[in-house]
This record gives structure tokens, C-alpha cells and sequence, in this order.
């Protein structure tokens, strides 16, 4: 294979490389969530829409639902949520990578 033939194959892998890894991730949809607590683990029902970087997202939980807005930028995703229980409100961050 001449040289020039194989720059231009080799600069076409790395386009195609750096599209697929730009690739938008989108995690629209119902999901299960569990976290660890002192108390143990719990599962609970969660919903995102995702429009761009824009996500909002449902929770369902032992006190009803919740809704709040967060984001996704690259595989990065982040929202905040406030429950207001006997004791007060209080608020949570959630954040955490997506592996497609």
C-alpha cells in the first residue's frame, strides 16, 4: 500500500474514532435506582428526559413523587432534588458518569 494511501486510512479511522466518541448519549426513559444509606439499600422508581444537555427528571419514593432539572453533558450527569419531610426540607445532589 502506497504511503499516501495509508495516511488518508489512517486519518479516516481517527475521524471515525472521534464521531463515535462524540456520539450524544441520551438516557431518556424509566429506570431502577439504588443507593446505599445507613439504613441500607433502597430502590426506587426514577424518569429522565433528556433534550439536549437538558434533563428533568421524576422520582417516585416512600414520600410520593419529586421532580426536578439537572444536566448531561458528555457522559457527565448531575441533578439536584429538595424534599420537604417532618423535619424540614433538605436537598440532594446526585451525580455520576454514563458508560453507553
Amino acid at each position: 500500500m502506497p504511503k499516501k494511501y495509508a495516511i488518508l486510512t489512517f486519518c479516516i479511522l481517527v475521524l471515525l474514532a472521534v464521531s463515535l466518541s462524540a456520539q450524544e448519549v441520551n438516557v431518556t426513559g424509566d429506570w431502577k435506582m439504588t443507593i446505599t444509606t445507613p439504613r441500607g439499600e433502597r430502590t426506587q422508581d426514577i424518569n429522565f428526559k433528556q433534550e439536549g444537555e437538558k434533563l428533568t427528571v421524576t422520582m417516585q419514593g416512600r414520600r410520593g413523587e419529586v421532580t426536578a432539572e439537572g444536566t448531561v453533558k458528555g457522559n457527565e450527569i448531575e441533578w439536584t432534588i429538595t424534599r420537604s419531610t417532618p423535619r424540614g426540607e433538605f436537598t440532594m445532589t446526585y451525580t455520576g458518569k454514563i458508560d453507553p
